[in-house]
């Protein structure tokens, strides 16, 4: 008989997710349900406000995407009154975008995903002598692995394994699960570099500051322009930047690339990593100016996986709907006219397998209803992947020299086809492979930069809103999750309308009218569970999309009422790390 499995709070993400699987006697995944289950937001808070304040606010709907908020909202501004930015701002703008790159994409893969992946105690019986000499097989130049470095780890560890408390922050986790693949010796080379990407985020965080004046919000983003002019004339910020700039380069090749490569080795005949994904429709946006007229990542819709096909995008064919989502007005409705009025119909009774796998009574999803939080936002009708895999895939399929040249070099060394992309495997390479891009090239704007301020010192452009226009105008492009779109009406000099379109909404989003699902729902469907009591298999494939659902889900009530109350059982929530 089929039976449910609930998976609440999935942790290691930003914000509130819950997945309900529906599994087989055979322990395959019959159907699937994602909701985000609390909610947050700005988006009526930006109503009646002067649109120039607009991007410091919009920044605050994460507190892990700050930038990406910010940029776009700025960008939304800039194109509702056709503003001009200078090309010094532009590529100022890539240089604190490249920041948050480096930033956000190591930190996912060890500090949200690597332990899907990596199997924590096991490290702690690992040799670290050959765990040492194994490391030059993935790189020439190995971070953080000498035998002496990965005996400390051990130690360090160990001391956690030895406390009553048990692992510290690896406790409560999967650790001997059936789908782990790594050797010891590898483990501990990954929990190695864990350790070490601790450091590197104190060092990508001051990255960003250098022209940002702080993080995780950064202040120097205007609509016009940048405002970090006397940093970019001081060479010591400058070469500040260089030298923190080429020390996450270094981690990114010489720590996550290997690393990644060593995953695709060892779980590329893992079913549950290597299951085709059951969405192959993929969308991004061009982004990183490194040269006049010139980005290093392109724009494109691919449709069902082909492609020997990159169509161009659409706007007008954007559209978001809430049939199975809290909030009224269910018809698709582009982003300029969208609405977030909420419709909140709560969870049904009925059972799920317990941590003990017996059968509880649970609060559960009524798939007929309304059951998230989030909305469902579709292509022309067509749910979508957005993210570093669209990305990869769009750059990939359009001939961009640069990402060929390192799609194809990961192919080679892993001996994995093409196809293998369209997996969990794909998507987890594909972020380490946008990292790398944006560490091999983003220094290119940099010297761009230093090249045009002998000529040119602009940073801001002039402006007027005139208050008896009404204006437009969408800030769209990729960021570490994905395509991310604001967008914007302006009227009688203040904001009439605001809706921002995030990554996580894309693929986290409930099913249809249609009964088309998302991409988080329709990858877990036909997934093999080997223990229902340890779903390990669905955190790591909802995992590898990042998901920030502080960000999809951005609407509050002004009113001040109570919409909905959550009471956690700590012994049913410890189904996820």
């Amino acid at each position: 008989m089929a039976k449910r499995v609930i998976v609440d709070p999935i942790t290691r993400i930003e914000g509130h997710l819950r997945a309900e699987v529906i599994v087989g006697d055979d322990g395959v995944v019959q159907d699937a349900f994602v909701s985000s289950t609390l909610w947050r937001g700005l988006e009526v808070i930006a109503k009646g406000r002067d649109p120039r304040n607009i991007p410091l606010m919009m920044q605050r709907i994460c507190g892990v995407c700050t930038y990406s908020h910010y940029l776009k909202s700025t960008m939304a501004i800039e194109d509702a009154l056709d503003i001009k930015v200078p090309y010094n701002a532009e590529l100022v703008r890539t240089l604190m975008n490249a920041a948050l790159f480096m930033h956000d994409h190591p930190v996912h893969f060890y500090h949200l995903h690597g332990v899907d992946w990596v199997d924590i105690v096991s490290a702690l019986s690992a040799d670290p002598a050959k765990a040492s000499k194994l490391a030059f097989k993935y790189t020439n130049n190995p971070i953080g692995t000498g035998e002496n470095e990965l005996k400390k780890v051990q130690e360090k560890i160990g001391k956690f394994a030895k406390n009553p408390q048990g692992l510290g922050p690896f406790a409560n986790a999967y650790w001997g699960h059936g789908t782990y693949r790594f050797t010891p010796e590898q483990n501990l080379i990954a929990l190695s570099h864990y350790l070490k990407a601790l450091e590197m985020q104190r060092t990508a965080a001051q990255l960003m500051a250098i022209f940002g004046a702080k993080q995780p919000h950064p202040q120097s983003l205007v609509v016009g322009g940048v405002t970090c002019v006397m940093d970019i004339l001081n060479p010591a910020k400058m070469g500040e930047y260089m030298v923190k700039f080429q020390a996450m380069a270094d981690f990114i090749n010489n720590a996550y690339y290997p690393d990644i490569i060593m995953a695709a080795e060892m779980y590329k005949t893992e079913p549950s990593v290597m299951k085709p994904m059951g969405v192959k429709n993929f969308m991004a946006h061009e982004e990183f100016i490194i040269g006049r007229n010139e980005h290093l990542f392109n724009s494109g819709v691919i449709m069902n996986g082909d492609l020997s096909k990159v169509l161009e995008i659409d706007e007008d064919m954007i559209t978001e709907e809430a049939t199975h989502s809290w909030y009224k007005d269910d018809a698709p409705q582009h982003p300029y006219d969208g609405t977030t009025n909420p419709n909140y119909t709560g969870y049904v009774d009925g059972s799920s397998v317990g941590p003990d796998g017996k059968m509880v009574d649970s609060k559960l999803i009524n798939q007929n209803e309304k059951y998230s939080w989030i909305k469902s936002p579709r292509y022309n009708g067509n749910p979508m992947e957005v993210g570093p895999l669209a990305s990869i895939l769009v750059g990939y399929a359009s001939g961009n020299k640069k990402v060929v040249k390192v799609v194809g070099d990961f192919l080679a060394q892993t001996g994995v086809p093409a196809a293998a992309l369209f997996s969990t495997l794909g998507r987890t390479a594909a972020r380490m492979l946008q990292a790398k891009l944006v560490a091999d090239n983003a220094l290119i704007a940099f010297n761009n930069l230093i090249e045009n301020l002998k000529v040119d010192q602009e940073t801001c452009a002039t402006y007027t809103i005139d208050k008896n226009k009404e204006y437009k105008g969408r800030g769209i492009g990729e960021v570490p999750r994905g395509m991310l779109s604001h967008w914007v009406r302006i009227k009688n000099g203040v904001i009439e309308n605001y809706q921002a379109v995030v990554p996580s909404t894309w693929n986290a989003g409930p099913m249809d009218s249609k009964g088309a699902k998302g991409p988080y729902e329709a990858d877990l469907i036909g997934l093999k569970i080997a223990d229902l009591t340890q779903p390990l298999e669905i955190i790591r494939i909802i995992h590898s999309y990042d998901p920030c659902i502080a960000c999809a889900v951005h609407v509050m009530d002004t009113k001040g009422k109570t919409l909905s109350e959550y009471k956690l059982d700590p012994l049913y929530a410890g189904c996820s790390v």
